[in-house]
């Protein structure tokens, strides 16, 4: 097939090429991702709507020059509208979710039908879902041992951001974002220094940075007030509550930068519990150190782990995605 042709691939070409297959043969829907790590995902999401008489395929929008990315899949099969039934796009829902509709790119993900977004941020959100985690930490350490109330600690955490975080989203909506950036905010939503046994100093000095920039920033925008007041509202409408807004905050900053090092932190401490019990056992020399052999070749890597996370599909946001995609192939 030429390079050109395939490149312009629309959903029309995939109905014709579903058209030519043998009545028994299986309905191919093909979903464009932005990422090589949006495949599992996806992958993940879309198998339980598999049946006899459909798959899906899962791809990036190009294989020809390689692009990739949430822009990519959208200028690609938005514009003109080439997407359709035989066709989808899956993508993270960024801000483009919480801004609804103020730009022409929220507009149209909101707006397509053939479009499915992640509600919350991006798909790390989901792998680092809080009530999920300790699940994580067992699959890397093999130590079941709960040492760390992950639950707990998320909710004051989005408790401690959500006001700085209703911010965000406005400027965002009202196009003042230059003056707070989304990078601007994760440099403050760090808890940095946390310790797994004493987390409660990290959320107190959260706090502070977030009461220290809410200052500066209705020094800057003094007549902000229903506005944000009118967006917390929304906020709240739209599913983001004081105690989820690390759902909703950029994905890499959330899976990087705060729940991979306190991961660590924790797993680290069930790895030494694990260590510990085997080299105090009454056993001879030998067994201990087979023991901690098996033990150590057995471990796991927290990152890898975390993309592997399923725990999520039991949240609020997951169950609204898989609405979604129901709710498309029921009016197929």
């Amino acid at each position: 097939m030429p390079s050109r042709l395939r490149d312009n691939l629309n959903s029309s070409y995939f109905e014709a090429a579903n058209a030519l297959r043998s009545k028994t043969a299986r309905h191919r829907i093909v979903a464009y991702v932005e990422s090589y790590d949006d495949i599992y995902f996806w992958r993940t999401v879309l198998s339980e709507f598999e049946n006899d008489k459909r798959y899906f395929e899962v791809m990036l929008p190009s294989k020809i020059n390689l692009t990739r990315g949430k822009k990519s899949v959208l200028m690609n099969f938005l514009e003109g509208e080439p997407l359709g039934k035989d066709m989808i796009a899956c993508v993270d829902a960024d801000y483009d979710y919480l801004i609804q509709g103020r730009t022409h790119q929220s507009k149209r993900v909101l707006e397509s039908p053939y479009v499915f977004h992640t509600y919350v941020y991006a798909i790390e959100n989901f792998q680092c879902y809080a009530p999920s985690l300790h699940n994580v930490c067992v699959s890397v350490t093999l130590n079941d041992h709960r040492i760390f109330d992950f639950r707990g600690y998320f909710q004051q955490f989005s408790e401690a951001i959500f006001p700085l975080f209703v911010w965000s989203v406005m400027v965002y909506r009202n196009g003042n974002y230059p003056k707070f950036s989304i990078t601007d905010f994760c440099r403050i939503a760090d808890p940095g220094g946390f310790n797994v046994q004493m987390p409660d100093p990290s959320i107190a000095k959260l706090r502070r940075k977030v009461h220290t920039k809410i200052n500066e920033l209705q020094r800057l925008f003094p007549d902000a007030k229903d506005e944000y007041l009118a967006t917390k509202d929304d906020m709240k409408a739209l599913g983001v509550t004081p105690q989820t807004t690390y759902l909703y905050i950029q994905g890499h900053h959330l899976f990087d930068t705060v729940v991979s090092p306190i991961l660590s932190k924790v797993c680290n401490l069930l790895r030494q519990e694990r260590q510990n019990e085997i080299y105090h056992a009454s056993a001879h020399k030998t067994q201990k150190r087979n023991e901690m052999s098996c033990y150590e070749n057995s471990l796991q890597d927290i990152k890898v782990m975390l993309k592997k996370n399923t725990g999520y599909m039991v949240s609020e946001q997951f169950r609204r995605l898989q609405d979604d995609i129901r709710h498309y192939l029921d009016a197929d």
